[in-house]
């Protein structure tokens, strides 16, 4: 072989070798990791709604990540930091609780990317996704009042925090516009994260919103929901689902579900590391980015009447255009009317 060809075999070599290692490079640059909250990633609301969206990235692109699940509120920040230290990146964190967590971990590791679902970390490595979940409350609050024979509604939440605060709020001002004189229950489950797991309460709570009067009752509360539902089932009345679309867990008796996409937030966090695409900063996400909705399918459109469809899809569209404002709770820890 003479010299001129030698160099050139030596020199494709060379170009083959590279590709081969900046593919290999790239392959490599993205291990996702998602750290679930409170409530486990099977409880058929929230976290299951995150795991959903990284079980289809994965289903997409092929690509494992690697998953923890938080069962004491001592394990959040080990395991954040755990997976950063294995190379993990992005790492999403579930859940507003997990904010001090990655707050810290984020620090530690700012050249490892990260994500966190419902509250807002300011740091140059962090996205924060958070939601207008008063936009989507009022809307099942519309539907739950035109449901409603007694002309009385009510309110499970989880967690007594501002976050659970909102979605309450937002459902007691769509009622109202729906129907001026309509009653609102309203009870907490708990003021710690035992509060998002614990059906046997929230069925409790529901059962004595329906002995007062309440014919409808929307629950903001995890898998505590779960027990609400049953309790509605139970007493043939009618419950509203929250985050994921539920209403497949009792059709008949679940009105609708007010969806929260924590699942195309998930997918997207992913999707955007693999593409190149990963920006940090707060996103927010309501009715007019398709970050919010309610839920209509096969298991429920024998609940929702022709009038119930248009004065809810007028109520959204109002919201969109800011013909009709929504409080925010947070804005100012307080609900009109």
């Amino acid at each position: 072989m003479n010299k001129r060809i030698g160099k050139r075999v030596l020199g494709a070599t060379l170009a083959l070798t590279l590709v081969a290692t900046t593919s290999l490079v790239t392959a490599a640059e993205i291990e996702p990791a998602v750290v679930f909250d409170m409530g486990g990633k099977f409880d058929k609301s929230f976290n299951e709604g995150v795991y959903n969206g990284v079980e289809k990235f994965k289903a997409e692109t092929g690509i494992k990540y690697r998953e923890f699940e938080v069962t004491n509120e001592t394990q959040r920040e080990q395991a954040l930091a755990r997976m950063a230290s294995k190379g993990a990146d992005p790492v999403l964190g579930v859940g507003f609780a997990q904010a001090p967590a990655i707050e810290k971990v984020a620090k530690d590791h700012p050249k490892t990317r990260f994500a966190i679902i419902d509250a807002v970390v300011d740091l140059p490595n962090v996205r924060s996704v958070v939601f207008k979940e008063q936009e989507g409350s009022f809307l099942v609050g519309v539907l739950a009042a035109m449901a409603s024979k007694t002309g009385k509604v009510g309110f499970v939440g989880g967690m007594d925090i501002p976050l659970i605060r909102r979605f309450a709020c937002g459902y007691v001002q769509g009622v109202k516009h729906a129907k001026a004189d309509a009653e609102v229950y309203q009870n907490m489950t708990g003021t710690t994260p035992s509060a998002w797991n614990d059906p046997t309460k929230g069925g409790e709570l529901a059962r004595s919103q329906f002995d007062r009067g309440a014919d409808v009752v929307y629950a903001a509360a995890g898998g505590t929901g779960l027990g609400v539902y049953q309790a509605a089932a139970d007493s043939g009345k009618l419950a509203i689902g929250v985050d994921s679309n539920q209403n497949y867990l009792h059709p008949g008796t679940m009105l609708t579900s007010m969806l929260k996409r924590v699942d195309v937030a998930a997918y997207k966090a992913f999707m955007d590391a693999k593409g190149g695409d990963y920006k940090t900063g707060v996103q927010v996400l309501g009715l007019a980015e398709g970050g919010i909705d309610w839920a209509l399918d096969e298991h429920n459109k024998k609940l929702i009447t022709a009038d119930m469809k248009a004065a809810v899809e007028k109520a959204k569209a109002g919201i969109v255009d800011g013909s009709i404002k929504v409080h925010d709770y947070m804005a100012d820890n307080s609900c009109p009317g």
